[in-house]
C-alpha cells in the first residue's frame, strides 16, 4: 500500500466529519476494517471458548490468531503475550504478580516522565509490601536524566519502570541504554510503550525489554491492553487466577475471565492495517507534520519538551499566553479542532515542569493527519 493520504483517510469513517482529530495521544480513530472485524465477530462467532460447536471453535481460532498477531507486532513468543481490559488494569495485575515475591526494602525506580499507570501500581505495592519506590528525575528539556538513573541504581533495585515515549511531552527514551543500566544491577525493565506504539515498530528483543505494555486503542484498534513478558520472567510468577483457568499458554494464565473476543478481532485488523501501510511512510509523514507544527508555533505559545523532531514523536504540550489550557481547548473545539488539556495522567511530569494544577494543551499527530489540519491549528492559536 502506497502512502496516499487521501486513500488512507477514506478508510477512517470518523475523519469525514470535518473535525481535525489532533487528540491521538488520548486514543486514535479506527479504520473501517477494524469496525467491520468487531461487528463481524459479534455477528458470526460470538461464543465462549472450548465448546464443541462452530462459533466456539471460531472463537478459539480467533484467540490463537490474536496471540500470533501480538507476537508478530512485538517480536516475542505467543506464550509471552497477555491481553487485558486496558494497560492500567493489566499493569496492576502484573505488578501484583511480581509483588508476591517482593521483600521489604526491594527498590523500584520509576520516572517523572511516566504516565501514572506505570507509577501508581508501584506506589500501591510500596504501601502493601513495603518496597521502596524512587523517582528518576527529568531535565529541564523534558528528557530523562540518565545520570540520575545511574545514581539511584543499586544492588537493591529490582525493577526500572519507564516509558518508551512520554504521553505528555513526546520525548522518546533511549530504551537500550536504560535496559543496559538496569540489567547491570540486575533489575527488570518494565516498559510503558503505550504512547510510542502508533509511531514506530516495537521489538522487545532488540529493546531488551523484560516487560512491555501497550494499548491497541492508541494504534487504530479497540480498547484493550496488551503486554509482552519474557517467558522466564513469567515462570517465576504465580498468577492471580480462578482454579479452572488453563495454565497454558503461559501468558494466558495471567488473563482473568473471558477475553473481549470481538476486540481481539479488531486488534488483529488494526495490526494488519499497519502492516499494509508500513512504518516507513508513517514515520516520514509524522516527522513532516511535527516539523510543520514546530516551524509555525506562534511566539505566544510556550512549548514544553524537545524543540526539534529529533528524539521525539509528534506530541506537543504547550501553553498559550493569557489563556488557561481548558479555555484554549474549548475555543479550539468550537472550531472543530480536537486537542487535550490537563495533565493526561502524567502527574509527575506536569508537577516537575511547574504546570500543575491546570497542566497544558496537548496536540498530537498520527499518520492520518494532514498538513492542512496542522495549519488550522496554528492559525487558530495565532487568533486566540
Amino acid at each position: 500500500m502506497s502512502f496516499d493520504l487521501d486513500t488512507i483517510r477514506a478508510r477512517f469513517p470518523a475523519l469525514g466529519s470535518g473535525v481535525a482529530f489532533l487528540d491521538a495521544p488520548g486514543g486514535t480513530q479506527c479504520p473501517q476494517a477494524v469496525i467491520d472485524a468487531i461487528a463481524g465477530y459479534l455477528r458470526e462467532s460470538n461464543a465462549n471458548l472450548g465448546g464443541a460447536f462452530g462459533a466456539s471453535r471460531r472463537s478459539d481460532e480467533l484467540v490463537e490468531q490474536a496471540r500470533r498477531t501480538a507476537a508478530g507486532f512485538l517480536n516475542c513468543e505467543t506464550e509471552e503475550t497477555i491481553f487485558g481490559a486496558n494497560m492500567t488494569t493489566l499493569n496492576f495485575a502484573l505488578t501484583r504478580a511480581w509483588g508476591r515475591k517482593a521483600n521489604a526494602g526491594d527498590e523500584v525506580l520509576v520516572t517523572r516522565l511516566d504516565h501514572d499507570a506505570n507509577i501508581a501500581p508501584w506506589l500501591e505495592l510500596e504501601r502493601d509490601k513495603e518496597i521502596v519506590v524512587k523517582f528518576v528525575d527529568i531535565r529541564d528539556d523534558a528528557t530523562l536524566d540518565l545520570d540520575d538513573l545511574e545514581r539511584k541504581l543499586s544492588t537493591k533495585t529490582r525493577v526500572v519502570a519507564f516509558p518508551f515515549a512520554s504521553n505528555a511531552l513526546g520525548t522518546v527514551d533511549d530504551v537500550n541504554r536504560i535496559a543496559k543500566l538496569a540489567h547491570s544491577v540486575p533489575a527488570l525493565t518494565w516498559v510503558d510503550a503505550v504512547h510510542y506504539a502508533p509511531h514506530g515498530p516495537i521489538d522487545v528483543i532488540d529493546l531488551q525489554a523484560d516487560v512491555l505494555l501497550c494499548s491497541p486503542y492508541k494504534f487504530f484498534g479497540p480498547h484493550l491492553g496488551l503486554a509482552a513478558v519474557r517467558d522466564d520472567v513469567l515462570e517465576e510468577w504465580r498468577p492471580y487466577k480462578v482454579r479452572p483457568a488453563p495454565n497454558e499458554p503461559l501468558g494466558a494464565s495471567f488473563e482473568t475471565g473471558t477475553l473481549a473476543h470481538e476486540l481481539l478481532a479488531g486488534f488483529v485488523a488494526a495490526v494488519d492495517y499497519i502492516g499494509e501501510l508500513g512504518w516507513d511512510g508513517i514515520r516520514s509523514h509524522e516527522r513532516a507534520l511535527g516539523q510543520r507544527f514546530l516551524d509555525g508555533l506562534p511566539d505566544r505559545c510556550a512549548l514544553y519538551g524537545p524543540d526539534t523532531m529529533d528524539g521525539r514523536v509528534p506530541t506537543f504540550a504547550f501553553r498559550v499566553e493569557g489563556a488557561a489550557p481548558r479555555e484554549v481547548a474549548e475555543r479550539l473545539a468550537a472550531r472543530d479542532i480536537a486537542v487535550w488539556d490537563g495533565d493526561y495522567y502524567a502527574v509527575e511530569a506536569m508537577s516537575r515542569l511547574g504546570l500543575q494544577p491546570d497542566g497544558a494543551v496537548r496536540a498530537g499527530f498520527v499518520h492520518y493527519n494532514t498538513f492542512e489540519e496542522v495549519d488550522r491549528l496554528l492559525d487558530a492559536l495565532a487568533e486566540l
